[in-house]
């Protein structure tokens, strides 16, 4: 049955100006027809709703994998000690684990999220992923912790998971590093052969003050880390630059790079990556960076170099819902100069098109299939507080 919805705003997801007056047509499987005038249909044939119209959300940065370890982690701790909590963490059930990873599934798809780049260690998500409503890129992540000599045992170690993961039309994967301070040059050569051009790599990114520390002047807390673990860095030797420089001299720029937390981040690094390559994207984990280190990227630095920003929830260890709207709202309350229809597009087509999605998911247009969501927003067109989501399509 063809049906026919209308509300007060429409936001397409690619434009600043919401669309007045208009009707959205779409087929059964949600697939948009046409977005026309309103006065052209009878009136009894569409239905008028309350608020505003959005695309359904994309997700770009999670770990679905470790659904299980809400509530477990401190707050507040900064990135090292948060680190230890998750690698030191044991002694949970599979079958706990996998009805965790169900029901943070199904909270997303609850919450609006039409697909996911979600990062795995593990191939525990596999099932879920391949019965899921969401569309998922699996982002198989490989780390060595700087260790050139024991990369081969290190790929080998993570190349089952990888494997393992679908890979097709609806759920894609690829192999991904973890970070600049965890993956040794050997390690980064072996994921670059494992990719194809044109896939998406990610690579958590100046997350901490202690990251861009290692690389510098090799201080900082990342020492302390790695000692802990008793892994040498006698052979590392520090550049005199940010980590970013480092990932961009190991990464592969025939590969769409999404860059997540960014926390730290300067516009030279923004503007090196994007000499770097046209097909970079920006993931920001907003009450992630809250949750484990108090702090938020300066998003005025990506606005001024007009870079691709994304949204992620990151995972439930390190957050206390995977909502996207949630950290929509948080941008709009702590850096409230973020236009709305902006952070908008942060959270729909710049996310698709990050995962290559963008010729179903991430704006409404006729021939995409993107799921339509119903916004309360304030009358200043702003989120307040008590936004929430309803799934329409």
């Amino acid at each position: 049955m063809i049906r026919k919805i209308s509300a007060d705003r429409i936001y397409t997801g690619t434009t600043d100006v919401a669309l007045l007056d208009k009707v959205v047509i779409f087929d059964p499987q949600g697939t948009i027809l046409q977005i026309d005038d309103i006065a052209a249909h009878d009136p009894a044939s569409v239905e008028k709703l309350d608020g505003a119209i959005v695309p359904g959300f994309i997700n770009t940065h999670c770990h679905l994998e470790l659904s299980h370890m809400k509530d477990r982690a401190n707050t507040g701790t900064g990135l090292v000690p948060f680190l230890q909590t998750v690698v030191n963490f044991r002694d949970i059930s599979m079958e706990e684990i996998l009805d965790a990873i169900d029901r943070a599934d199904a909270e997303m798809w609850d919450g609006g999220i039409m697909a996911v780049g979600d990062i795995s260690n593990k191939a525990d998500t596999a099932n879920r992923k391949n019965q899921s409503q969401i569309q998922y890129y699996t982002f198989v992540e490989f780390f060595d912790f700087l260790q050139e000599e024991g990369a081969d045992n290190w790929f080998n170690n993570f190349k089952p998971a990888y494997d393992e993961q679908s890979d097709g039309n609806r759920n894609r994967k690829s192999a991904v590093p973890h970070a600049p301070y965890t993956v040794s040059r050997n390690l980064f050569k072996k994921i670059n052969a494992l990719n194809q051009p044109g896939c998406t790599v990610s690579i958590h990114n100046q997350e901490t003050p202690g990251e861009n520390a290692l690389f510098q002047t090799k201080t900082g807390s990342f020492l302390e880390f790695y000692s802990g673990f008793g892994f040498p860095l006698d052979q590392f030797q520090p550049s005199g630059r940010t980590s970013i420089h480092y990932a961009l001299e190991n990464m592969d720029p025939a590969c769409r790079t999404l860059f997540v937390h960014n926390t730290e981040s300067t516009r030279e690094d923004i503007r090196a990556a994007q000499a770097w390559s046209q097909d970079i994207y920006w993931a920001t984990c907003p009450n992630a960076n809250l949750f484990i280190e108090n702090r938020l990227p300066n998003y005025q630095y990506f606005l001024d170099t007009e870079a691709k920003v994304t949204i992620g929830t990151d995972s439930l260890t390190s957050n206390w819902q995977l909502s996207v709207l949630e950290e929509m709202k948080t941008i709009a309350r702590f850096q409230s100069y973020v236009p709305f229809t902006t952070i908008l597009r942060w959270a729909t087509i710049n996310g698709a098109e990050a995962l290559g999605f963008e010729d179903s998911l991430g704006s409404i247009e006729a021939g995409k299939r993107p799921g339509l969501l119903l916004l309360n927003l304030g009358e200043d067109e702003k989120l307040k507080a008590d936004t929430v989501v309803k799934r329409i399509v």
